[in-house]
């Protein structure tokens, strides 16, 4: 069976997070993702010729299976992590974390069964990657990052630095543009933390590149080196040490090495960023020159240090793209003379303003800085996106959703201006503001104030400039314009009907009416150009680069329509690939679309298949039923309004005869409940008293409810025993051509164009809010107030007389 990516991530931060004890989260990834790393290799390297990991006997994971429930599990663990270490060199990357250590694991039974359900975890059927086909969108490399991110959110303040979001990371690797790439083509991180960064450089070029990265934190280093191996980069050249005072990477000149991209995300004003380079007198010894021309970072913060040797790495025609602290733009003293001296050689060739609250370590707002060395001589400016606006909450946290970070790389890399988020700004602008490159001093994001017309508060009507504001409706909806307001005073207009009907009038107007089929027809036109992309899913199909091709595509047919922002249809598509699509898309290319013959029993918690409680692997049973057995559970919905009217009638009658004296009331059994069993004995006991007529006819009455009840009980199981028994039949007689047919229209495209067509009830809504707004804003005029207050004033005074308060 294949793993489902969602199911996946889940189910292992749920089982992982569960085990960790008091352990702080910091501390315990160490040992959940070193397994995760042991289990993969050793699944898919087992037995192989020529693969670039060897498994070394007593060094896998079954070999630690073996160990489950014995007392020297925590020595064996390590033992067997040495020795698949020592056959890679990889000693210094899997070996670091120590499974023997009674502090962080606990001692005796409690070390022994924190082991054993550890590993139980990582044995589950649910986690072979022997036989993964889709291998190559890393679906365990993303499960790593998955669990990376968590333990990051769950590590605190400082201790999740060593994870860039991967929101970010995207953002970092598509604004560098990288073009023509092959294998001498290199990318650097200086502080690459976990990786993750640098394998999202990675995945924007066209040929396997060459990496190299250095992280001070030793643990870390470990990450990014498994990271990198559960990427398939097992070539990329990880190291660690403090890359300002020791930098790894150098020439033969001891010089700093030089790369085509750079990319960073440097711990924020870092106040300890010279140590190891600092002098007695207090003085920066900088052997590499990285400082010179530009001038010296203060003391104690480090953010220029991290910038300036990043420039310093780059060739004379690289590229780079480095994460920072907003401060960075408008800080004075030293590091404004390091600012104004970068801008005057041109090296920045923009600035990416980003939300607050996306990083793990601090919730300070951040920027990108992209540097471009080979356009420096002619660049006549740098471009600015502030896109701070944004993003969603996620927890404690803000994150940049899909369309965010689209949105950002289509504007960057276009250089395209507008209003309210991206501008390029000239040289000349910036000299004016002192070199002062802080984004809002360009760019004004705010949104305009909504302002209030005095005279139309004191004459009535509604002012035609904020009708008029509503330009990008009317441009489309001229007429009805129209028919909605007519003249009032100079300047000014008023509704031609109720506040109630706006919605109905514009959502029936012909005019929207046709846009709505306008948009109608963007979806039929991508619907049909996709449908072949999805129906020819197989072993072969890349998940990853499907889903860009079809996002591409849906961004392209609604670009030219008006009113619909076409990042919000892709985000629509991103969210429903996320929660459905993907995985559906993993089964077909693992096991093919014969999987939607297939059905998935439920287990109880024994780990026993419950043969009650199942669902089909691909289509859900709904889904056939609605397309199979519609009749049928139309009779299933009729019988259940059956019982659901019984009951009603039910509850009725008890609530009339359930009362103090009421007939009912010496029906209720011990557990102060009438039943259908109550009822009956009760019957019997009165049966033959002839002066409780009229108890005995209720009590009839209240037991035919119950049989009708039990009846249509019945009739509801058989009906749905016998249904099921048909769906089952159902899943193994269909064919290729109707999985296909059920799975991408009834099921995918089907449930997107439900979703798309949200964006067009939002913009009916919107345009109904606004003008009821304006509407009610105007609706009573400062008389019409002062009238009405007056009545109500002589209304309470005539009150108060009338109850002889004068």
């Amino acid at each position: 069976m294949p793993i489902k990516k969602t199911e996946l991530y889940s189910s292992l931060w749920k089982s992982c997070d569960e085990l960790r004890g008091g352990m702080d989260a910091s501390q315990y990834k160490d040992y959940v993702l070193v397994l995760l790393f042991v289990k993969y290799i050793s699944d898919k390297y087992h037995n192989q010729k020529f693969s670039p990991i060897t498994i070394p006997e007593d060094g896998s994971f079954k070999d630690m299976i073996a160990l489950k429930g014995k007392a020297i599990i925590g020595d064996g663990i390590n033992k067997i992590i040495g020795r698949l270490a020592d056959a890679n060199r990889l000693n210094g990357t899997i070996d670091v974390a120590n499974f023997n250590d009674p502090e962080k694991l606990g001692s005796g039974k409690e070390m022994i069964d924190r082991l054993t359900n550890l590993i139980a975890i990582f044995e589950s059927d649910d986690l072979d990657f022997s036989n993964n086909r889709a291998d190559g969108d890393d679906i365990l490399g993303d499960a790593y990052e998955y669990l990376m991110r968590h333990f990051a959110t769950e590590s605190g303040k400082s201790k999740g630095q060593f994870y860039t979001p991967a929101e970010v990371s995207r953002i970092l690797a598509k604004v560098l543009n990288i073009t023509n790439a092959n294998s001498q083509t290199s990318a650097y991180d200086p502080t690459c933390g976990s990786g993750s960064l640098l394998l999202k450089v990675a995945d924007e070029a066209d040929a396997n590149i060459t990496l190299y990265g250095q992280e001070n934190d030793v643990a870390t280093t470990a990450l990014a080196r498994m990271n990198m191996i559960l990427h398939n980069y097992a070539t990329a050249t990880i190291k660690q040490g403090n890359t300002i005072a020791n930098p790894y990477f150098v020439n033969e000149h001891s010089q700093l090495k030089t790369f085509d991209y750079v990319v960073a995300n440097p711990p924020f004003s870092n106040k300890n960023w010279s140590s190891g380079i600092k002098a007695d007198d207090g003085s920066i010894i900088d052997t590499f020159e990285r400082f010179k021309n530009y001038g010296t970072p203060p003391p104690k913060n480090g953010d220029y240090a991290f910038l300036l040797h990043i420039v310093r790495s780059l060739k004379s025609t690289a590229k780079g793209a480095v994460i920072l602290p907003h401060g960075v733009l408008f800080r004075g003293n030293a590091e404004a003379t390091i600012r104004q001296n970068l801008i005057r050689k041109g090296y920045i060739k923009g600035i990416i303003g980003l939300p607050a609250n996306l990083f793990y370590g601090t919730g300070i707002p951040a920027c990108i800085i992209v540097i471009d060395k080979e356009n420096a001589s002619t660049r006549k400016g740098i471009f600015m996106v502030d896109a701070s606006k944004g993003f969603i909450k996620d927890g404690n946290k803000n994150r940049l959703r899909d369309q965010d970070i689209h949105k950002i790389v289509d504007i960057f890399n276009r250089m395209q201006e507008l209003p309210k988020y991206s501008r390029m700004v000239t040289f000349a602008e910036i000299e004016q503001n002192e070199y002062n490159l802080n984004i809002p001093r360009y760019i004004d994001s705010q949104v305009a104030e909504d302002k209030q017309d005095i005279k139309a508060h004191l004459k009535g009507g509604i002012p035609e400039v904020d009708i008029n504001a509503l330009e990008n409706y009317w441009s489309i909806f001229n007429q009805l314009r129209q028919e909605l307001f007519k003249p009032f005073s100079d300047g000014y207009v008023m509704l031609k009907v109720s506040e109630e009907e706006i919605k109905n009038i514009i959502y029936n107007h012909p005019q929207f009416n046709a846009f709505a089929s306008n948009c109608q027809a963007a979806y039929t036109r991508w619907k049909e150009t996709t449908t072949p992309l999805l129906e020819n899913i197989n072993e072969h199909t890349k998940p990853k680069k499907l889903i860009y091709t079809i996002g591409e595509s849906i961004l392209a047919t609604y670009a030219p329509l008006q009113l619909i922002d076409k990042y919000n249809v892709y985000q629509h598509l991103l969210n429903y690939w996320n929660a459905t699509m993907q995985d559906d898309a993993y089964i077909i290319v693992s096991d093919g679309w014969q999987s939607g013959n297939e059905i998935v029993y439920e287990k109880d918690k024994k780990g026993n298949t419950d043969y009650s409680k199942w669902e089909g692997k691909l289509i859900p049973k709904a889904l056939l039923i609605d397309t199979y057995f519609q009749e049928e559970q139309i009779h299933i919905n009729n019988l259940q309004a059956q019982k659901e009217n019984i009951l009603q009638l039910i509850q009725d009658f008890e609530e009339e005869h359930n009362v103090e004296g009421g007939l009912l009331e010496d029906a209720i059994n011990d557990k102060d409940k009438i039943t259908a069993k109550s009822v009956a004995d009760r019957l019997k006991k009165i049966k033959d008293d002839k002066e409780a007529t009229e108890e005995i006819a209720v009590l009839k009455q209240y037991l035919k409810l119950s049989d009708e009840k039990k009846k249509v009980e019945t009739d509801i199981k058989k009906a749905l025993q016998a249904l099921e028994v048909k769906v089952l039949a159902q899943y193994k007689v269909l064919s290729i051509a109707d999985i296909k047919e059920i799975v991408t229209q009834g099921k995918w495209l089907t449930q997107l164009q439900n979703n798309v067509n949200t964006e067009l009830q939002q913009i009916s809504q919107n345009l109904t809010q606004r003008i009821k707004q304006l509407a009610l804003r105007y609706h009573t005029t400062l008389s019409q107030q002062t009238n009405e207050v007056a009545s109500l004033e002589t209304k309470v005074n005539n009150h108060l007389k009338a109850m002889g308060y004068e």
